[in-house]
């Protein structure tokens, strides 16, 4: 059993941007913040597919060539290879989780 809580663990960019609340053995998972203007930035994976859930605000969600308005309550699945980005211009700040898997951190190739 692990235990984390996600109130005690930081943000890559500080108060905002991914914050990893599990990381393998089998998965990743954690939470995205985006303030106003941010985005996630673009990127996709070789081998891991990538989910993400909007649990606050409306980001916008790329996937390919294709932008897609999210809304509270959406799911989001990646394929493997799939380009990606969540981008937050709305006046909100938005919040998703994330889940990765197979766990494989080196995977990530920015685009």
């Amino acid at each position: 059993m692990q235990r984390v809580n996600e109130f005690e663990l930081p943000f890559r960019r500080g108060t905002s941007g991914v914050k990893y609340l599990m990381r393998g053995p089998r998965i990743d998972w954690g939470v995205i913040v985006l303030q106003p203007g941010e985005r996630l930035g673009a990127h996709y994976h070789n081998e891991v597919e990538e989910t993400f859930y909007v649990l606050r605000g409306r980001p916008r969600i790329r996937a390919g060539d294709t932008v897609h308005q999210a809304f509270v309550g959406d799911v989001f699945r990646m394929e493997p290879r799939e380009a990606h980005d969540v981008l937050n211009d709305a006046e909100e700040e938005a919040k998703l989780v994330f889940i990765k898997a197979p766990f494989l951190p080196d995977d990530k190739v920015d685009v």
